[in-house]
């Protein structure tokens, strides 16, 4: 049986996050190594104010999910698989020993930036609960336009997805949503319309800058989001970096895939636990478990017992 840790993506951010990590020399080392890298105090970053930016919440979600991560396996074997959601492919790589961790904070710092300057405001992602995707693909079509463009974004379950697009074309399809009897279509905490074709081009800028960093074949099971499988070399893995901002998320697949490759515990790293969530409908069997409100000890003992042969 395997392990997997899973890195979410924008909208998990909270105020604070990076302060409320554990206090312990593995996690101090990472913020002073994070820091010294970008030339900034990195817990200015989860400031309230900082976390209105794409880029300070994007280096946040990254920073989070590789502290967490170089804590916990200080004491305790590492999984075999990682996946993140979006972003959270960034500290997945790292963690994976893909991406050197200070080759991650500049292209996140650039992802962000780009991101945010593409669309600065008037676009972002809803959550639509309570339909399936045959049905809000349906209301998509019936929206989408030149001057009102909206799209599929992320398939987290069978009865949760996330559309990307202008405001007023995502609050058109959350009209029409709730008439068909979604339990909900709420706005998301992302102020750019991510996973669809608008931010193409940013996504192609981001691949320059991918080439020139060198990655390295990953030591882990990397799982894409996007793809929903794994990628064992390195190209395919510059690729999905780069683009993932502009391809659509299959977390639902993604989680799946892990599932029938025999993962029984399933990691959330901080912050947050959506996608411990949206595991449990998985996972039939096992356990699926966040950082955040754990026990250190708990998930190490965890991982040293998934990591014992049967």
């Amino acid at each position: 049986m395997s392990s997997l840790f899973v890195f979410p993506g924008q909208g998990a951010q909270q105020p604070g996050m990076l302060h409320r990590l554990p206090q312990n020399t593995v996690v101090e080392a990472c913020l002073k190594e994070a820091s010294e890298m970008l030339g900034e105090d990195v817990l200015q970053l989860d400031s309230a104010q900082s976390l209105a930016s794409t880029r300070g919440v994007q280096l946040c979600l990254l920073i989070a999910g590789v502290a967490g991560s170089r804590l916990l396996l200080q004491q305790a074997p590492a999984p075999d698989y990682v996946a993140g959601l979006s972003i959270g492919a960034y500290p997945a790589a790292v963690v994976a020993g893909a991406l050197a961790f200070s080759d991650a904070l500049r292209l996140v710092s650039l992802r962000g930036e780009l991101m945010q300057q593409a669309y600065p405001q008037g676009y972002g992602m809803t959550a639509i609960i309570g339909l399936d995707l045959a049905t809000v693909e349906g209301l998509l079509a019936q929206v989408h336009s030149a001057q009102t463009p909206v799209y599929l974004a992320n398939i987290n379950a069978d009865n949760q997805v996330v559309i990307a697009g202008s405001d007023a074309a995502m609050k058109a399809v959350a009209e029409l949503a709730r008439v068909r009897g979604a339990g909900l279509a709420k706005r998301l905490a992302v102020s750019v319309p991510s996973h669809c074709p608008l931010l193409a081009q940013p996504a192609e800028v981001l691949a320059q800058a991918f080439a020139q960093v060198p990655l390295q074949v990953p030591v882990l099971g990397y799982l894409s989001g996007s793809r929903a499988r794994p990628i064992r070399t390195v190209e395919p893995l510059r690729d999905d970096l780069a683009y993932n901002m502009c391809r659509v998320v299959d977390w639902r697949g993604t989680v799946q895939s892990a599932y029938e490759r025999g993962v029984r515990l399933h990691i959330e790293l901080p912050p947050g636990a959506v996608l411990t969530g949206l595991a449990r409908r998985v996972f039939e069997q096992g356990t699926a478990i966040a950082f955040d409100g754990a026990r250190l000890d708990t998930l190490q003992a965890l991982l040293r017992e998934e990591g014992v042969e049967p």
